[in-house]
């Protein structure tokens, strides 16, 4: 198992991806239009990064509550790359 502090675990997390902390006590899932917390009280909400995220390990994986996003990582994956290419290119221009 492959461990990441909070801001690798955001670089890394793919869309349809879970992350959770040991024990589960923290859980997000990235989703097509950001990254949300699954289940307790803040579940369906957008993540904010607060101070105690911090200091959290993080693993990523996949199950089968995941996969509807699935269909929706290449199309996000190229958008975002497009949008990193463009900004950079207008940088050098």
């Amino acid at each position: 198992m492959e461990w990441f502090t909070l801001g690798n675990m955001i670089t890394r997390i793919q869309i349809g991806q879970k992350a959770s902390t040991p024990g589960f006590s923290r859980t997000v899932i990235r989703r097509p239009d950001g990254l949300f917390w699954v289940g307790g009280i803040w579940a369906g909400q957008v993540v904010q990064l607060r101070d105690f995220l911090f200091s959290d390990i993080w693993t990523i994986y996949e199950d089968e509550e995941t996969e509807q996003w699935l269909k929706f990582r290449n199309a996000c994956e190229r958008t975002e790359r497009e949008m990193i290419e463009n900004q950079f290119e207008d940088l050098r221009g």
